[in-house]
């Protein structure tokens, strides 16, 4: 049994790791698959459009899916056509797109995964590259190669040209072999930049190396248990409503937090050393909150800062 649980708490440890591993598996599953079933190079002079549409379009669609899961994204934006002050706090302005930054990066990732896979599989590349017209390209692609090369390179990819098939298949290792390059590039770049930006925001953490483990445990554990309690609240009140429905009679009080206290609960954290507060919920329950009677609920108030809120 101690054996097990040490293996769990491992695996719960690592879960970002094998996140990221699991992410990287269905990428390169997904580009094997769209390579052997869905993508055609048609040999023709819609080859540059057809090629870059498989290797960009996948990445557009899971970069919007990234914004679309992220749980940041709908907190920052709710509600902010009705209130900018939602997404521009008093004292906070910049707060917005630093927010804003840390969920593109976030949703960055999964599309970076595509691109490095599809480049470093080459086939999207190659089919591109061989439509072009660009004299420059045609001059790098077709150097020391027969007259042929530069006229049919967009037939390279279904070796229909008129060149010899050990010239054609050169050109198409030539091609697969820049893609591989510029693959190795995006996965080095991406690497560096990750490093730099967790490195700056390391440097520029307010509290130290524990503290900020056990504020990560504290968000991940208040999170868990936010949710088990929205569960639980919704169950007390949906079955207190059909009872007092369905045996017509009045409702008993039941404790609800006001609309300031929502509001205030669902505004953006920002970590102040003066006040050592976790969490936006956190902060909230610190200020202060009074429970007072209102319309026959019993209601809890918000008091000092989430009023002018």
């Amino acid at each position: 049994m101690d054996a097990f649980q040490g293996i769990l708490k491992f695996f719960l440890n690592q879960k970002t790791v094998i996140g990221y591993s699991f992410m990287a598996l269905l990428t390169v599953g997904s580009e094997r698959l769209f390579s052997l079933v869905a993508f055609k190079c048609p040999c023709s002079t819609e080859n540059v459009v057809y090629g870059l549409v498989f290797l960009f379009a996948p990445a557009w669609v899971l970069l919007i899916l990234g914004f679309f899961l992220n749980s940041r994204s709908w907190r920052l934006f709710t509600g902010c056509c009705v209130n900018p002050r939602k997404i521009f706090p008093k004292g906070h302005s910049c707060r917005f797109f630093y927010v804003l930054g840390q969920i593109t990066l976030s949703s960055l990732v999964a599309p970076m995964m595509w691109l490095s896979v599809a480049l470093l599989n080459g086939t999207f590349y190659e089919c591109a590259m061989s439509g072009t017209k660009s004299s420059s390209l045609l001059g790098l692609i077709c150097k020391g190669k027969p007259q042929e090369c530069w006229d049919e390179l967009h037939k390279v990819s279904c070796g229909k040209t008129g060149m010899t098939p050990a010239d054609n298949e050169e050109v198409k290792l030539s091609l697969q072999a820049q893609s591989q390059i510029l693959g190795w590039c995006l996965i080095c770049s991406a690497s560096f930049f990750s490093l730099l930006t967790t490195c700056y925001a390391r440097c520029r953490s307010k509290v130290s190396y524990l503290q900020l483990n056990f504020w990560k445990t504290y968000a991940q554990k208040e999170k868990e248990q936010l949710e088990n309690t929205f569960l639980e609240y919704a169950n007390k009140l949906s079955e207190r409503n059909l009872k007092c429905f369905f045996e017509n009679k009045r409702p008993d009080v039941f404790p609800m937090p006001t609309f300031a206290a929502w509001e205030a609960a669902s505004e953006l954290h920002s970590f102040q050393q003066s006040q050592q507060h976790y969490s936006t919920l956190h902060r909230v329950v610190e200020d202060g909150l009074e429970l007072s009677p209102e319309d026959d609920e019993t209601t809890m108030v918000l008091v000092g800062t989430a009023h002018s809120a």
